[in-house]
């Protein structure tokens, strides 16, 4: 019934105004953490799914990368990277997240629960929480300089 709830949101509303849905997904250090412990103390947050196969992903990670401390310095904001890789790749995103030198928190989503009850298909996936942790915005795929729109979405929601 929570899937179909959130599923009718995403119909309903493109700009959604949703709760996110509480799942369990594992961090990359092999803990566990329920998508309602995400915390920012009132602050926008971002979630992103991703994967270590794809490109545009990375792409886009690796760009806000390198404008993250300024936004965070400006905004507050947060950014949570999660990883839908299956089985086979999940080996890969520690060590991705390493080598490319990530300060997100980064967690995987190993059967794609938490994807799926989002509505994400295809990936690069980005959604973006008011400080009540509500969705007020979220885009596919990543174009470069697509990072601009969403900085510019966040600080319509901090004003």
């Amino acid at each position: 019934m929570k899937n179909l709830f959130f599923l009718l949101c995403l119909i309903i509303n493109y700009n959604i105004f949703c709760q996110i849905p509480s799942v369990n997904i594992k961090t990359i250090n092999g803990g566990i953490i329920n998508t309602s412990e995400f915390q920012n103390n009132n602050n926008p947050i971002i979630i992103s799914f991703w994967a270590t196969w794809c490109k545009p992903c990375k792409e886009e990670l690796e760009n806000i990368h390198e404008v993250y401390e300024e936004w965070v310095e400006e905004t507050n904001v947060k950014l949570i990277a999660i990883s839908i890789d299956d089985a086979r790749n999940a080996s890969k995103i520690k060590p991705l997240v390493n080598s490319k030198g990530w300060e997100y928190e980064v967690y995987h989503d190993s059967n794609s629960e938490f994807a799926t009850q989002m509505g994400v298909k295809p990936i690069p996936h980005t959604f973006l929480l008011d400080g009540t942790k509500t969705i007020v915005w979220n885009h596919t795929g990543y174009t470069d300089g697509d990072e601009e729109d969403l900085y510019e979405k966040i600080l319509e929601i901090i004003d």
